[in-house]
């Protein structure tokens, strides 16, 4: 393989290309050896991990190792035909350094066990497409490597993704194939959207109706919400506590944080057809509801008193035991998308403003956020809402998910709240990805792959202090119109290999990013996802199996500006 170049800042350059290693995320450099020559991986490769390292080298045993049918018998640290892995204080807890040491080995340093596995999966991309595979496809050993040095730390703490399984239920051995995919991008941030309108995904054991009848709707619409089309056959699913907790163990595994999100105090009919006295039972009558069956802003809203309080402190009691602080310090409450309508023609909504003394509508669910903001910051953990949670007054430790646009991250960013920028008409994957009428389903704005490539997390406006309260990004991913896995690899990749690349690395600015380069390592990377078996929409445009003819979709159109 040809060495690679040596570079100063991210390498926009193989497993081995003219310009070094195809590589994404782009590394912050990559120094060839001075005397070049190389290493391959065989049979008789060890495996030594230091303290700390376990979870990388487990990984590595049985993924790397399965798929390249090497054994990696443990050894002894920087022994000849070696893999050694270790923790170096002296680097940033998620950087790692991997060196290829001509003839002898590979030692991959990470400033925690973190940095040890985000090199990892450096070191499997650097091995080929066959890495990627679940068994051997031909005789056991690696290819040969060049001699070579990566430095290499993330730009942003968080660095995410949100599957939303409540339109449509992604089955518990799909979300674990997602969270290899997230950790395969370094990404570290798994937002898990358990609850809406359309079905209430987890099991609680006190209030056993949420899954009995929340999880389950008696049809769903087939498009977007304007379309004729009618699946008529009942849907749902729901995970138990221990899907759950396997879930949450193999995230940690992967040095993944969960952030599960129960939406509150909108998008809450699935959890009001079940419990109907959670609803303003004298507005309307509750119990003729059931999970919805379409798309939309739902008018039905939780009722601001005592007892659904109560509720939801029982529901997020349940929720942190499945959840432990070490892998979940955060936990997204929602705040989108509450329709006041019912608050002011409540009677007891009424009175619990003057009561409160808050003033209206919208102070009102300041104080339900309030809540359990305080709640929650008793328990050591940390609330995330979606931005409409600034509305009204935000709760002092909130986290804020910036999605309508950059303003409400501004905002909370400059009042010294912490944010992670999500903005619809930038990183919303669920978004058509072309103008293309054969474009499956095509909802929202066109956010191509070139201008995901080009979003800028950090709105120029802000002071450097400001700046640091832009803690990191994640796409999101609304399953409305994504009835099964394979719609939604065709909307994530490849878009989110470019999110992982702004979320990682020090790019320039978004006007300056050489994405054709991009273009370039992607190129490389497909071959990556073919060996894992992800659909995902080809640079000519969708295959003749990914199209839905037929299916109402509702484009819109807007500027795409990068910031």
């Amino acid at each position: 393989m040809p060495d690679a170049t040596t570079t100063g800042g991210p390498t926009q350059g193989s497993p081995e290309g003219p310009a070094g290693p195809l590589l994404v995320p782009a590394p912050q450099s990559v120094r060839p050896a001075d005397g070049g020559g190389s290493f391959a991986p065989d049979a008789h490769t060890t495996l030594y991990a230091a303290p700390g390292t376990e979870r990388a080298e487990r990984w590595l045993r049985s993924t790397v190792g399965a798929a390249l049918g090497l054994p990696l018998a443990p050894g002894a640290a920087a022994a000849p035909n070696s893999l050694t892995l270790l923790v170096d204080e002296d680097l940033q807890p998620e950087a790692y350094r991997l060196t290829v040491t001509d003839g002898t080995g590979v030692e991959i340093r990470g400033g925690s066990g973190a940095g040890v596995f985000w090199g990892a999966q450096t070191l499997r991309q650097l091995l080929g497409p066959t890495a990627f595979r679940a068994a051997p496809v031909g005789p056991a050993g690696a290819p040969e490597l060049a001699a070579q040095t990566i430095d290499d730390a993330p730009r942003f703490g968080w660095r995410g993704m949100m599957l939303d399984v409540a339109r449509h239920f992604t089955h518990k051995s799909d979300v674990l194939r997602m969270l290899d995919l997230l950790a395969a991008h370094k990404l570290n941030v798994f937002h898990f959207h358990l609850t809406d309108d359309q079905g209430w995904r987890i099991e609680i054991k006190r209030h056993p109706r949420l899954t009995e009848v929340g999880s389950w709707r008696p049809r769903t619409k087939w498009g977007h919400r304007f379309s004729d089309l009618w699946d008529e056959k009942p849907y749902g699913g729901y995970y138990t506590h221990d899907d759950i907790r396997e879930i949450v163990a193999y995230a940690a595994e992967r040095h993944i944080r969960v952030v599960p999100e129960i939406d509150i105090p909108g998008h809450s009919q699935a959890a009001i057809a079940a419990y109907p006295e959670l609803g303003n039972t004298d507005v309307i009558d509750t119990s003729a509801l059931t999970p919805w069956d379409t798309w939309g802003i739902n008018p039905n809203v939780l009722a601001p008193t005592e007892t659904v309080l109560r509720f939801y402190e029982g529901v997020l009691e349940e929720l942190l035991e499945l959840f432990p602080a070490d892998v979940s310090p955060y936990i997204h409450l929602g705040g989108d998308e509450c329709p006041k309508d019912q608050w002011k023609a409540s009677a007891t909504a009424q009175a619990r403003i003057a009561e409160l003394g808050v003033g209206d509508e919208d102070g009102l669910q300041s104080w339900f956020m309030r809540h359990f903001d305080k709640w929650l910051t008793q328990r050591g953990r940390r609330l995330v809402g979606w931005d409409e949670i600034l509305e009204g007054g935000l709760a002092a430790g909130a986290t804020v998910s910036s999605w309508r646009g950059y303003e409400g991250g501004i905002e909370a960013a400059k009042a010294g709240h912490d944010v992670v920028m999500c903005p619809e008409h930038r990183v919303y994957l669920d978004h058509r990805q072309s103008d293309d009428p054969d474009e499956p389903i095509p909802i929202g704005f066109v956010q191509t792959l070139e201008s995901v490539y080009r979003f800028e997390p950090v709105p120029p406006e802000l002071t450097p202090d400001a700046a640091k309260h832009v803690i990191g990004t994640q796409a999101n991913v609304w399953t409305e119109v994504m009835q099964e896995r394979a719609r939604v690899d065709y909307q994530v990749f490849p878009r989110l290999v470019a999110l992982a690349e702004v979320a990682w690395s020090e790019l320039p600015a978004p006007d300056e990013r050489d994405f054709a380069d991009f273009e370039r390592r992607l190129g490389a990377h497909y071959p990556r996802l073919d060996a894992l078996g992800v659909g995902y929409r080809p640079p000519t445009g969708p295959l003749p199996w990914q199209k839905r003819p037929g299916v109402t979709g509702y484009p819109r159109e807007a500027p795409n500006p990068n910031v």
